[in-house]
């Protein structure tokens, strides 16, 4: 458990760093542009006051970006941690730290690239408030549709007696449908597309040194304390 939560946690304080210094940038683009269309709407007045009140809300969100992204981490930490134990019999032959990045990068696919090709992650300017609840039902949906789905076609592969590449083809075969069935987001971009796609590739980025820095802090600290030894141990 140990392991399993200091991992998350630092992990998830690097990928909260992380969107501190890639990330933020784009999302102060994005909301300039957004303050602006509510001046000329005539939503909101540009006074000193209202900027008074922008700044400290945003300074509070950047501030509390490496604490979301900790507590975040260490929930995922968590997830990894469980999913290890029970599949690390499973993965490739090796080390510690290659069965970590071999887990970490099944995890960083199905469960958020594949539905980032879906979804993509958007700035604040682009979606309509009145669909947020919409768009992340629509995206929960499909990350649950593709966890449980690789779930249950490692079953398929571990009960393979040969032919495992059959596990990964039935699987490739289903996430297809769901990406063709699952409806597309209901909001048009109106933003320009290179901060859009600036924004999305850094997304990328951030959570990708999530799943880095889970793979190298928890392969690196299992070998190292062996918890599965000292287990087996136990039991014998």
């Amino acid at each position: 458990m140990a392991i399993v939560l200091f991992s998350g946690a630092l992990a998830g304080t690097l990928h909260g760093v992380a969107n501190l210094v890639i990330v933020e940038p784009y999302l102060d683009t994005a909301i300039g542009i957004e303050n602006q269309n509510l001046f000329a709407s005539g939503e909101e007045e540009d006074t000193p006051a209202f900027w008074v009140e922008y700044d400290a809300y945003r300074d509070w969100q950047k501030g509390g970006q490496v604490l979301a992204g900790a507590i975040l981490g260490t929930s995922m930490g968590g997830l990894f941690g469980i999913v290890y134990v029970l599949s690390r019999n499973a993965l490739p032959r090796g080390s510690d730290l290659k069965k970590s990045f071999t887990l970490a990068a099944i995890m960083w696919l199905t469960i958020y690239i594949i539905p980032f090709l879906k979804y993509p992650a958007n700035p604040p300017t682009v979606g309509d408030p009145e669909t947020v609840v919409l768009r992340s039902i629509l995206f929960l949906s499909f990350i649950a549709l593709s966890g449980f789905g690789a779930v249950a076609f490692y079953q398929v592969y571990k009960r393979l007696q040969s032919k495992k590449i059959a596990a990964f083809v039935g699987y490739g075969i289903f996430i297809a449908i769901v990406f063709a069935l699952m409806p597309p987001n209901p909001d048009e971009v109106t933003a320009p597309m290179d901060l859009v796609n600036g924004f999305r590739a850094m997304s990328v980025v951030a959570v990708s040194v999530f799943w880095v820095s889970i793979a190298v802090i928890f392969g690196g600290l299992w070998h190292k304390f062996r918890p599965d030894a000292e287990n087996s141990d136990i039991n014998n």
